[in-house]
């Protein structure tokens, strides 16, 4: 199978995406080494959502991380670019809807609150779709956008980017469908911008006050900000 390169084609990506639906989630708590569990836990709980709520979860794959934000009693919807990703998930008693995170299919001020899990370096313009998740959240309406980010130890990011590009390979030919998407994976994590430069561009593109909670040693970085109640803001 072919991998997709970090221009990220968004076909490419879906297609790639595709493949390894099956095994996902299977493949995410291998490499995690469990922490995966925990790291969507405590987005749930960084979101502080309310029952009644409605939520979109972005990018939300095979939609177990959109069974994590149901806990809470929030209405929550699970959206993905690939066909086969929400499939694997369809045992997943949430609601799921195909859609591109740059061009979302839903209204304006349509949520309460909209989240993303290690999604947003995946979309080819990813400041558009947070233009896009700012467009379909509700003036004064959250984000947390959990992703995979910069170490804060000197020593242990240098321990981590070895892992990704040394371990993770063969790791994911163990357990995976498509190991050469991992590959993929792991360069686009050693690409992907640190902490305060994305949140720079969160706050540059229709959102506010954007900080971030590190977890694992900042192996993620939980992004958080909220969408102004006037453009001025």
């Amino acid at each position: 199978m072919a991998k997709a390169d970090l221009d990220k084609n968004p076909f490419d990506v879906a297609s790639m995406f595709d493949a390894v639906g099956e095994k996902y989630d299977l493949t995410n708590t291998v490499l995690s080494f469990g922490q995966d569990r925990r790291w969507r836990r405590r987005t749930r709980e960084r979101l502080n959502l309310k029952p009644g709520e409605k939520v979109l979860d972005l990018a939300a794959g095979t939609a177990v991380s959109t069974v994590e934000l149901s806990k809470s009693g929030a209405w929550c919807v699970a959206c993905d670019f690939s066909q086969g990703m929400l499939a694997a998930g369809r045992d997943r008693n949430v609601p799921k809807v195909v859609g591109d995170g740059m061009n979302l299919p839903f209204e304006d001020n349509s949520f309460d609150a909209v989240t993303i899990s290690y999604g947003l370096r995946n979309i080819h313009d990813h400041e558009a779709a947070l233009r896009e998740m700012a467009r379909v959240t509700k003036p004064g309406g959250r984000l947390t956008i959990a992703e995979f980010s910069t170490p804060v130890v000197p020593v242990f990011s240098t321990v981590y980017k070895e892992y990704l590009m040394r371990l993770i390979p063969p790791m994911a030919r163990a357990v995976s469908s498509n190991p050469e998407a991992y590959i993929y994976l792991a360069e686009s994590i050693r690409a992907w911008p640190g902490q305060e430069e994305l949140a720079r561009r969160i706050n540059a593109n229709g959102w506010s006050e954007a900080g971030w909670q590190n977890l694992s040693l900042g192996i993620v970085a939980m992004h958080s900000a909220l969408k102004p109640h006037s453009l001025t803001t």
